[in-house]
C-alpha cells in the first residue's frame, strides 16, 4: 500500500527550476565573459554585450530565488523549514551518519526520509552559503560599473577588504563548487528515485512523493 504525500510546495518547486535555468545560463555566459569563444562575423553582432545582459538577468533571477528559498525556511511546511537543513536533533544526526555510510557503501539500506535526508539537507545548507557568497561577489563586480549606495551595499563593500582580482577569483572558483555539486545532485536524485521508488524526480514537478505503507 502506497500513500502520496504532498512534500514540495509550489515556491520550492518554482525556485528549484528557475535555479536550474539561471545557473545554466550563468555558467555558459560566465565562461564566455571570462574567455570569449564565439567571434562576431559582422560589426553589428554585439556578442559580449548580449552575454553580459543575459548574465545579469540570470543573476537577478538567481538572487530572487535564493531570497525566496531562504524565506521559505521559516514560512514553508515542515519539509522546507530550516531544521531540515541543520541536524540539531539526535534523530537527524543519526540519519546524517547512516546516510553517509550508505553512500560510501558501508551500509546496505538507505534512510527513507519523506523530505530531505539529513545529509542532503546539510549539503543544501552549505550550498546556500556558497550561493550567498557568489551573489555578493557578483554584485561587487557589478558595482564597478554601477555607482551608488545600493550597489555598495549589495556587494561593493567587499572592495574595502579585498582587491578586485581576489573577488573575481573567488567568484570564479565558487562556480567550480556549484558545477560538481550539481552533477552529484542529479546522480543521487536519480539513484534515490530508482532505489526507493518514491517518485522523487517527479515530485519536483507535482510536489508529491510516494511513501510505502
Amino acid at each position: 500500500m502506497s500513500t502520496r504525500i504532498y512534500v514540495w510546495e509550489f515556491p520550492v518547486r518554482l525556485t528549484h527550476w528557475l535555479n536550474v535555468i539561471s545557473i545554466l545560463t550563468l555558467l555558459f555566459t560566465g565562461f564566455y565573459i571570462g574567455a570569449p569563444f564565439i567571434h562576431a562575423a559582422r560589426e553589428n553582432q554585439f556578442i559580449m554585450a548580449t552575454m553580459r545582459f543575459l548574465h545579469f538577468v540570470a543573476a537577478y533571477v538567481f538572487m530572487a530565488c535564493v531570497l525566496v528559498r531562504l524565506y521559505w525556511w521559516f514560512a514553508g511546511n515542515k519539509y522546507a523549514r530550516l531544521e531540515q537543513f541543520i541536524p540539531t536533533s539526535s534523530e537527524r544526526r543519526k540519519d546524517l551518519i547512516d546516510t553517509l555510510l550508505f553512500y560510501v557503501f558501508l551500509k546496505k539500506d538507505s534512510t527513507h526520509a519523506t523530505g530531505h535526508n539529513a545529509l542532503a539537507g546539510l549539503a543544501y545548507f552549505l550550498l546556500f552559503i556558497v550561493f550567498i557568497v557568489e551573489i555578493l561577489t557578483g554584485f561587487a563586480l557589478y558595482s564597478e560599473s554601477h555607482v551608488g549606495a545600493f550597489w555598495t551595499l549589495a556587494g561593493g563593500w567587499l572592495f574595502s577588504i579585498f582587491s578586485t582580482g581576489t573577488v573575481r577569483l573567488v567568484h570564479h572558483l565558487l562556480m567550480w563548487i556549484i558545477v560538481p555539486f550539481t552533477i552529484v545532485h542529479v546522480y543521487l536524485s536519480v539513484m534515490g528515485d530508482l532505489l526507493e521508488r518514491n517518485g522523487l524526480i517527479g515530485s519536483m514537478l507535482s510536489g508529491y512523493k510516494t511513501q510505502k505503507g
